[in-house]
């Protein structure tokens, strides 16, 4: 909206609009903080930016229930420091408070919410937090072909589990990168007990502190995987997640980590995906 120019109260008349439809459907919603410019050099001065839209956000909602509307602090806190990640957090949470005590918040870790870092999280003095993560394990498979990931993404025809058959040739730009490690890895950690074990992880971090997780996101990059495999492990990181008690959302719906064929449909939604997200037909 900022790059498009488009004037604060229409964000705003935006968001009441969507608020108003997920009432109309009985949908929950999370409003989160997108598309920050949070690091380790500028929290100081960003932190107060993050603070003042959240104001803003939470005197507008304060009426709205607190059952159904939830605020996700920030969306994937970059490679950064944690301490200074956990500081800007703490703030932004604080800020809230005194406004709005009740609202359920919703936390993830620094390094794009990862496992490994929420794993080292000590939870904030807050009982209303819900902590997040985001599941792409192994990234190998997740986001081959990803551009945006760079040359250590460049292998691609990964198929999931691994499979000796199947296994494609290392891309050569890959070489020298996290790429040609997580190659060499892949036969260990392309599997559905290894999903396991890393959600493990989370299952017992939440237990440690005594608070409740989800995991925000999870699927795969579609462009250069078989739908197969991405049934596969669409279904074994839910069956997981189902088994550990952690509520999930799948990443996404209509772009290059969509679940359909095409524009998003149930007649566009292959039959294998139908049974990876556990959609029961009704004949």
């Amino acid at each position: 909206f900022q790059a498009n120019n488009v004037p604060e109260e229409q964000v705003f008349v935006k968001i009441d609009k969507v608020i108003k439809q997920c009432k109309t459907y009985g949908f929950k919603l999370v409003i989160d903080y997108h598309y920050g410019k949070l690091d380790d050099a500028n929290y100081l001065t960003e932190t107060p930016k993050i603070v003042a839209v959240w104001l803003k956000l939470t005197k507008r909602y304060l009426q709205e229930s607190p059952d159904n509307l939830f605020f996700e602090l920030y969306n994937e806190p970059p490679h950064m420091d944690p301490k200074i990640w956990k500081d800007a957090a703490y703030n932004i949470t604080n800020a809230i408070r005194k406004i709005d005590a009740k609202r359920t918040l919703i936390i993830g870790a620094s390094n794009f919410n990862s496992i490994y870092e929420l794993s080292r999280f000590i939870r904030l003095p807050d009982e209303n937090i819900i902590y997040t993560f985001h599941f792409y394990e192994p990234f190998f498979f997740t986001h081959q072909g990803a551009s945006w990931v760079g040359s250590q993404s460049a292998t691609t025809g990964v198929p999931f589990p691994y499979s000796a058959e199947n296994f494609p040739e290392i891309n050569p730009k890959t070489k020298n990168t996290w790429g040609e490690t997580n190659y060499y890895q892949y036969k260990l950690d392309g599997n559905e007990q290894s999903i396991k074990d890393k959600l493990l992880i989370i299952k017992k971090w939440a237990a440690k502190y005594y608070v409740p997780v989800i995991c925000g996101e999870y699927g795969v990059y579609n462009e250069y995987t078989d739908i197969d495999s991405r049934c596969r492990y669409i279904k074994a990181v839910r069956r997981t997640l189902k088994a550990y008690h952690i509520p999930g959302m799948l990443w996404d719906y209509n772009t290059n980590f969509s679940i359909f064929k095409g524009e998003p449909s149930l007649n566009n939604l292959p039959e294998c995906m139908k049974n990876a997200i556990g959609y029961n037909v009704k004949k």
